[in-house]
């Protein structure tokens, strides 16, 4: 089933039912406020929304007329936000760019951060540009919500915690990165705020293409409306969904409601482009010696969706405009 939050005045929106095509929607009020209160009682709740998915994709419910605009991040605010970085090809390229030794144990320990969790942006909200000296980047991603998630979780046990699966754009700022991880303490500035698809989706929606914890599909990015990402974003995935839940589980328990990202998707391959610039630069520099593609300037739009076999949009689109700030 497609899930999604409304915007209703309230801070965390209400939660409504979307139909497989994302045209139409019906209010899940009855089932549950909002869809953190859904996760909460996930086991009672996903029955009874399911219900009225398969309703409203009967068309026994006349749904209403469903425009992303109005739309938030399913969930506008979330517990935690944890970001791995999965595709190891973007660890290589980004590391190079900015003059970096990639870990030893790049291949046998994922990398994670943890972002800001309690302002995440809707699909259609503004990427605002303070200073476009910071270098402002696009990450197209794959990401997971989790229910409860007890301490110690192993990856053959972790596919029950995984339920729904969304798109995001984990927005950089690149050029604050470096001085802030020179500090030796992660970095805080360099990652504003998130972006997250119109609809999130439950594993079985995905048929065959989700499995072992890796969704094997075509992520797309544009640039002012030219395709710059092509990506496949389920065979190069070194660590899957499973192995990066095992990892952050490690030392402490999650609650559902926790938001675990894929890092960008990346191809060796560089004609499937790329799903963010800094790569596109890295590129640049690696065959001419230095990058040509600006970083993100007033103005701009990234957009970032990804189709079904049938040419549907499965988790809806993302469609952000730069302003500056």
């Amino acid at each position: 089933m497609k899930l999604a939050t409304l915007r209703d005045g309230t801070r965390d929106g209400a939660l409504v039912v979307v139909r497989p095509d994302g045209r139409a929607f019906t209010p899940a009020r009855e089932v549950a406020r909002t869809l953190q209160a859904a996760l909460d009682s996930w086991e009672t709740t996903s029955p009874r929304l399911r219900t009225l998915s398969e309703a409203l994709a009967s068309g026994s419910i006349r749904g209403e007329p469903l425009d992303i605009h109005r739309l938030a991040a399913p969930l506008p605010r979330a517990y935690e936000w944890v970001d791995g970085s999965a595709y190891l090809n973007h660890v290589r390229l980004v590391r190079k760019a900015r003059g970096a030794e990639v870990p030893p144990t790049l291949e046998t320990d994922p990398l994670v951060y943890q972002g800001g969790s309690g302002v995440l942006l809707g699909p259609t909200d503004d990427l605002v540009l303070k200073d476009a000296a910071w270098g402002m980047d696009f990450e197209s991603e794959v990401c997971v919500v989790l229910g409860d998630v007890p301490l110690g979780s192993k990856a053959g046990a972790a596919a029950p915690y995984i339920r729904l699966l969304m798109l995001c754009n984990d927005v950089s700022l690149r050029n604050l990165i470096p001085a802030e991880l020179a500090k030796g303490f992660g970095f805080f500035q360099g990652k504003p705020s998130t972006a997250f698809s119109p609809f999130a989706l439950t594993p079985d929606e995905l048929g065959g293409a989700w499995r072992d914890g890796r969704l094997d599909l075509r992520l797309k990015t544009w640039l002012n409306g030219k395709l710059v990402g092509d990506t496949d974003a389920g065979p190069e995935m070194h660590f899957s969904f499973l192995q990066l839940l095992e990892h952050v589980a490690k030392t402490r328990a999650f609650t559902a409601g926790t938001i675990l990202g894929s890092g960008t998707v990346s191809n060796a391959d560089r004609a499937r482009g790329v799903s963010c610039l800094a790569e596109q630069r890295m590129v640049e520099t690696i065959e001419t010696g230095s990058p040509k593609t600006p970083f993100l300037q007033a103005e701009d739009v990234v957009e970032i969706d990804m189709f079904g076999a049938d040419g549907v949009s499965l988790f809806g689109r993302i469609q952000q405009k730069v302003v500056a700030g």
